[in-house]
């Protein structure tokens, strides 16, 4: 009897466990799973440390290419590409390069160019060679071009033919650096500029020796990316081999196998395209749906057609899709995956809601950052979960900090204050040998400036975010906002300090607080300037534009100047912005002359109110 009623209450105790858990711990089962990953994740990565000679991303894509030479890999409008035909391609493309007389191999080189295989091909030939790559945004220009190159201290510029005239911009101080100026092109009359395409035509095919790449270890730098963590003028972040082939793991870890076919439509100069959309399916041995540029038109109609199955996004592009007009097919597609960041929460139902059952795998990381997050349970509006094993890997917190002093609040002691459970604070990362923070190359003030001293305690050091968050009592993470001296555009983060600096080179601004706004229907914040003239000067708004179409891209320049006649500032002398930001753009609220940008007149022109009407309700799209 007493036997009957112990299995009764075993058997009992088994069918009701799983209803007990899915109450009181409901994303147990979820955590379970996502550490077998990390433990997956981990082990492959400590064999591959451990094997000689070192293993870097370039050997995963030699070991695809031996696995399944024929497999397609990139897929480019009409043009198909295999795993095979990249390699041997690559091949003449560093082949063709060490043969240069001013080129030798390990040199850094600078890459200036759009999405396209080209792309590709050039940075494993450079991977090939052992050299370093800095990768340049396409849309800058000039002196903000000229200051990317010269941060990694590149020895070799190769170009898309496309950007001829923008390297011609900057010609004169290449070539008087020594600079070797390489366009893809088969001709070029252009002094000082050499056609590339036939001397790679011409190269042998045949794989380059692993003695050109013996000198890099773990440490080495991989790629610079340009952070536009403090953008006017943008800072080489330096990924180091170590990082890369920490980032082969990206796609694998979210299930993405040899057999998905992935969307990739942001721009290769930045992270998200670079590391996760390229890197990630090396490591996967997947196919690449290779676009130049994103466009929600054809976004649907492109995965359709090409059987896509996983897409990569930022906050914007989810809104762009769902601003599309809805179709009776939005539904009628093979996509099960979107991965990114900075989707809304708003905006990721909707998505749902009207594109069908994909699984949204929201992440947060940062180029230059040693802490990520990912969001593996889908709870929609959080960008990651949080665990024991991941704070003990990497030691973060979330410490209290003062947006109006624009500094973290320190106690009695002089450390920082742990900001409790549900409340908002500032992301700081300890700095360990698991977690490093390289920082920025040629940039030491900056550098230092997100290293973060004595947070816990006497001596420590921390790399500060600069992203505010929330944790609730389910262990989601929630991004807030970001601190003072930056804010985010078109999917670009713009620093305020930077580009007020530029401002106040012009002839006739002698101050300028620069901080974001936000428009109905629009992600992030737009940039914006309160601004003084200097004495005996006047405000000459199209000898503004000028100025900052030279020195900044299109995304860091203000849209809006407003002229006051003295700056207002803290008792501590920092410039006030809470004010300026709720007042925003508003020719109702502020008396001071308000001017914005308009390309079309090349100028900054006087708002008037029928505008900001017409920007308020959507009617013009900044």
């Amino acid at each position: 009897m007493l036997e009957m009623y112990l299995i009764s209450v075993i058997l009992a105790s088994i069918l009701v466990l799983p209803f007990a858990l899915k109450t009181f711990s409901p994303y147990l089962w979820m955590d379970i799973l996502y550490f077998r990953v990390l433990l997956r994740i981990l082990v492959t990565f400590v064999s591959r440390r451990r094997r000689r000679p070192l293993f870097f991303v370039l050997d995963r894509f030699l070991e695809q290419t031996a696995a399944h030479p024929d497999k397609l890999f990139i897929v480019f409008g009409s043009e198909r590409y295999s795993y095979a035909y990249t390699d041997t391609r690559s091949n003449q493309i560093a082949n063709a390069l060490q043969s240069h007389p001013r080129y030798k191999a390990g040199d850094t080189v600078a890459l200036f160019m759009g999405n396209e295989p080209a792309f590709m091909f050039t940075w494993l030939a450079l991977a090939k060679l052992g050299s370093p790559v800095a990768l340049l945004n396409h849309n800058i220009r000039t002196k903000c071009l000229l200051h990317c190159f010269n941060c990694c201290k590149a020895k070799v510029l190769i170009a898309a033919p496309e950007l001829q005239e923008a390297v011609k911009d900057v010609l004169p101080s290449l070539t008087e650096q020594g600079v070797v100026v390489l366009l893809m092109t088969k001709h070029c009359d252009t002094p000082g500029i050499e056609s590339f395409s036939d001397k790679v035509d011409e190269a042998s095919d045949t794989p380059l020796p692993r003695s050109l790449r013996s000198h890099i270890t773990f440490k080495s730098p991989a790629v610079y990316i340009y952070t536009s963590g403090t953008t006017g003028l943008p800072k080489a972040a330096v990924v180091n081999q170590n990082r890369l082939v920490t980032a082969l793991a990206v796609l694998s870890s979210n299930g993405v196998t040899a057999s998905d076919v992935i969307y990739l439509n942001l721009p290769l100069y930045h992270t998200a395209g670079f590391v996760i959309g390229f890197v990630g399916s090396i490591e996967t041995g997947s196919t690449i749906i290779l676009k130049r540029k994103f466009s929600a038109s054809q976004f649907w109609d492109d995965c359709r057609k090409n059987n896509v199955t996983i897409v990569q996004y930022i906050g914007e592009v989810m809104r762009y899709l769902c601003s599309t007009p809805k179709r009776e097919n939005d539904k009628d597609h093979k996509v099960r995956l979107a991965i990114g960041n900075g989707v809304r929460a708003e905006i990721w139902r909707e998505f749902l809601n009207r594109f069908g059952n994909i699984q949204i795998r929201e992440f947060y990381a940062s180029t230059e950052g040693n802490v990520g997050f990912v969001n593996y349970a889908g709870k929609i509006g959080a960008i990651g979960r949080v665990n024991f094993l991941h704070r003990k890997l990497f030691p973060y917190t979330l410490i209290k900090y003062d947006t109006e002093r624009d500094e973290p609040i320190r106690d009695a002691n002089g450390l920082c204050v742990v900001a409790p459970t549900g409340e908002t604070g500032l992301l700081v990362s300890k700095i360990t040998d698991i977690a490093p923070f390289v920082g920025y190359a040629q940039n030491e003030e900056h550098t230092e400036r997100k290293r973060l001293r004595n947070v816990l305690k006497k001596g420590d050091l921390y790399f500060n975010s600069g992203d505010l968050m929330r944790i609730d009592n389910d262990n989601f993470i929630y991004f807030q906002d970001r601190v003072g001296d930056t804010f985010r555009w078109k999917g670009e983060n713009v620093a305020t300090t930077e580009v007020g600096d530029i401002l106040t080179l012009s002839d006739c601004l002698k101050e300028a607080n620069v901080y974001g706004v936000q428009v109905p229907g629009h992600e992030g914040r737009i940039g914006m300037a309160a601004v003084t003239v200097k004495e005996g000067a006047q405000f000459d708004g199209s000898k503004i534009y000028n100025h900052v179409v030279s020195y900044l891209p299109s995304y860091a320049r203000p849209r809006f100047i407003r002229i006051q006649n003295v700056m207002e500032v803290t008792g501590t002398f920092k410039q006030m912005k809470m004010k300026l930001v709720e007042e925003s753009f508003n020719p109702g609220r502020i008396q001071d002359p308000l001017y914005i940008l308009d390309d079309r007149e090349k100028s900054y022109i006087p708002l008037a109110a029928q505008v900001y009407s017409s920007i308020i309700s959507g009617s013009i799209k900044l």
